[in-house]
């Protein structure tokens, strides 16, 4: 395939507008809208995947669904997107059309338009996706919690992290662990509940410790989080054999794409919740000071994955 045969493939499987809005030319032009928020990620070959481990399918999915998860995270409705493919010369249209087919099913799923994008040669595969999402009020920030709010998880942490590892020593595997790592669902209805009824959110892709931390900094807390009470699936409790052999997934091992929110009336929130079907599990507390403790205990190190 030449360049151009190649986008042509690869944008044949979305429900794309006509140029100007789609495709096709220099730039997208879009309508004056209202606020927005941004997001870019990348998904890299031998970074974020295998070519043993993962479909091509699996890997446009995944490309999409963890951008997502950040608008998710700041409670905004996905709108566009454009993606940058870096492809290697091993890439055929077999494989660009399993890419973009992955990754359009799950853009119809959460209606966000593809609005264009680049390719170029690369010595890895590479997906760099920007994602925009439209705000219907203030969004949800890392900045918003104070003491006294209570933690909720959307979601299991940890099947991830479990999935990764059972897919390093075999490829070929299939479980629901493995599914959480191939084919993360990002919880974006959720974040669109969240948004008016949460202090403070981020997305769970670098570990629950992580990633709580970065929401501590932000606001200028602490938090106290109760081991008892972190979600765990059931095939991952099979795995591990008990809640303390899988409290290391649980905390550190990331790539779960649920949020964690801070709730200033808790009551009133799991009214809502039940109110709307939504299932979220309370995890914890916020508390001046700074820091992440476990049943009391102050977690230190690594405590979660790291780009660099």
């Amino acid at each position: 395939m030449d360049e151009f045969e190649l986008i042509s493939t690869f944008v044949s499987q979305f429900d794309v507008a006509p140029p100007p809005r789609g495709p096709g030319d220099d730039c997208a032009v879009l309508p004056k809208q209202g606020p927005s928020c941004v997001t870019t990620d990348a998904l890299v070959e031998g970074v974020h995947f295998t070519r043993r481990a993962f479909s091509m399918d699996d890997v446009g999915h995944k490309a999409l669904a963890v951008n997502l998860s950040d608008l998710a995270a700041m409670g905004a409705r996905p709108a566009w997107f454009t993606v940058a493919l870096g492809l290697p010369d091993w890439v055929t249209a077999r494989h660009v059309n399993a890419m973009s087919a992955g990754m359009a099913r799950l853009a119809r799923l959460h209606g966000v338009e593809l609005i264009g994008g680049n390719v170029t040669r690369a010595s890895q595969l590479s997906l760099t996706l920007t994602l925009s999402g439209a705000l219907d009020g203030p969004p949800l920030l890392r900045s918003g919690a104070r003491p006294g709010d209570a933690l909720y998880l959307s979601g299991p942490v940890g099947d991830a992290a479990t999935g990764l590892s059972i897919l390093s020593t075999n490829p070929s595997a299939r479980s629901p662990l493995v599914d959480a790592q191939r084919r993360p669902v990002p919880h974006v209805a959720f974040g669109r509940f969240a948004r008016s009824r949460c202090s403070a959110a981020i997305d769970v892709s670098d570990g629950l410790a992580q990633d709580l931390g970065h929401l501590c900094r932000a606001s200028g807390v602490g938090a106290d989080l109760d081991s008892s009470a972190l979600p765990m699936s059931p095939a991952l409790l099979d795995r591990a054999g008990s809640r303390k052999a899988a409290q290391a997934c649980v905390l550190s091992g990331g790539e779960d794409y649920v949020l964690l929110v801070a709730v200033r009336d808790p009551p009133a929130f799991e009214r809502a919740l039940t109110r709307s079907g939504f299932e979220a599990w309370r995890v914890g507390t916020l508390r001046k000071g700074s820091g992440v403790n476990l049943d009391g205990v102050r977690l230190t190190g690594r405590l979660g994955f790291m780009h660099r």
